[in-house]
């Protein structure tokens, strides 16, 4: 009552606020359009961004995450740069995959489209279940699966681009992650591992693959551990080790 310009002043700024969307910040915003001025050729929107289900991004495309028609004046050596110094600020996993490894593995993804995967933990092993779905490979843990069937969630999604395989010859991979299951270096020994069993020259080692798809009763847990072991992936996150790989 005493002080009616300051009391419609403060009214006002409480609406401006009000029609601001939540979680929206005026940091936020400074960020990304400084992002998208230091970077023309990326772009900010579809990483970590979540459906309503809760599930991961539907439908990301290459093109949400960068600008194909610029980057194909640029060599598969300019475009790599570019891939990995955008990622290397996001907690996430990446790569830039050659051609004719991505085409090794796609073929036989469609032959096997699903393996059993080991995250080594503080005691033993945790069995996660990977499973193409066109160029994107969901990961859930086992356990989630043998209690919700096939409504189990996503907790690790790869999602691989051949939109330049032909012409630059490279395929660029990122992800998403369920932040509550897995962190960065345990979702990069997940990653790695599907370049162990589904690019391997050993034919001993991507026989386990086409055992766990064809020949599930002879299928061996053990036989995954194993090769883990002898490769090294996972000797990074036994208790006492920490990576920050990425």
């Amino acid at each position: 009552r005493s002080s009616p310009d300051v009391f419609e002043s403060r009214m006002e700024k409480r609406n401006e606020v009000k029609k601001q969307p939540v979680g929206y910040s005026n940091q936020g915003e400074f960020i990304r359009s400084m992002e998208e001025k230091a970077r023309p050729i990326l772009s900010a929107e579809g990483l970590g961004t979540k459906t309503s289900k809760g599930g991961f991004t539907k439908d990301k495309t290459l093109d949400s995450i960068l600008n194909v028609e610029m980057v194909r004046e640029k060599s598969a050596e300019e475009i790599k740069q570019i891939w990995n110094q955008y990622f290397s600020a996001k907690d996430t996993v990446y790569a830039v995959i050659p051609a004719e490894k991505f085409d090794l593995v796609w073929k036989r993804a469609q032959k096997c489209p699903s393996f059993l995967y080991a995250l080594p933990r503080k005691e033993g092993y945790e069995f996660f279940v990977g499973q193409w779905s066109g160029t994107e490979l969901h990961f859930t843990s086992l356990i989630n699966i043998q209690t919700q069937g096939e409504s189990a969630p996503s907790q690790l999604v790869l999602y691989h681009y051949p939109e330049l395989q032909k012409e630059k010859g490279i395929v660029l991979m990122t992800a998403e992650m369920d932040s509550k299951f897995l962190v960065v270096h345990e979702a990069q020994c997940l990653a790695n591992q599907v370049q162990l069993f589904y690019a391997t020259d050993r034919s001993e080692t991507y026989k386990l693959v086409e055992t766990f798809n064809h020949r599930s009763t002879e299928f061996k847990y053990m036989s995954v551990i194993a090769e883990l072991e002898q490769s090294g992936l996972g000797r990074e996150l036994r208790p006492g080790q920490v990576s920050d790989k990425s």
